[in-house]
């Protein structure tokens, strides 16, 4: 079986991402893969973190006789377990990560406030009701005992209207 090392495609439109396979010659581009020796994203802003490849597996399939595409030799030459940019490499995933670390601080600390703000909101939204709700209760009140106090004075001025006229 002739084994070849090459890019297999994945992602989407206008947004490709690559996993660099060993495979049989015969099988498609997508096709059903032997193993996964790594990935390649060309997008990535920086260059030398774009591919992650596993050395020792690559050397694995080479020395048994696989053979890369030309895509692939150029980056098994470069970031491969012998490659000539793996301290560049390195460097780069490594700012990659920072970048991606204080993206990810700076979303969580976004998010925090966007909760902070909306249970504050709630909350004063709640005691607003409440003093709503207390408000109308006094005044609720405050009406029932002057019309007990009207009704009371009512009937005061018909007991002593009745007296008078008794008298």
């Amino acid at each position: 079986m002739a084994v070849r090392i090459r890019l297999k495609k994945l992602g989407r439109k206008h947004r490709p991402f690559f996993r660099v396979v060993a495979v049989d010659v015969r099988r498609p581009r997508d096709g059903r893969v032997l193993e996964e020796l790594g990935t390649y994203d060309p997008l990535v802003p920086e260059v030398d973190a774009r591919a992650v490849l596993k050395g020792e597996r690559i050397d694995y399939w080479l020395g048994v006789g696989a053979q890369p595409s030309d895509k692939v030799a150029v980056l098994i030459k470069k970031y491969g377990s012998k490659g000539v940019c793996l301290e560049a490499q390195k460097s780069a995933l490594e700012r990659l990560s920072a970048g991606r670390a204080r993206r990810d601080a700076a979303a969580v600390a976004e998010e925090q406030s966007r909760v902070t703000a909306e249970i504050n909101s709630r909350i004063m939204a709640k005691r607003e009701a409440e003093a709503k709700a207390k408000a109308e209760a006094e005044a609720k009140a405050k009406a029932e005992e002057e019309a007990a106090a009207a009704a009371e004075g009512t009937e005061n001025a018909e007991e002593t209207a009745t007296e008078a006229t008794a008298e």
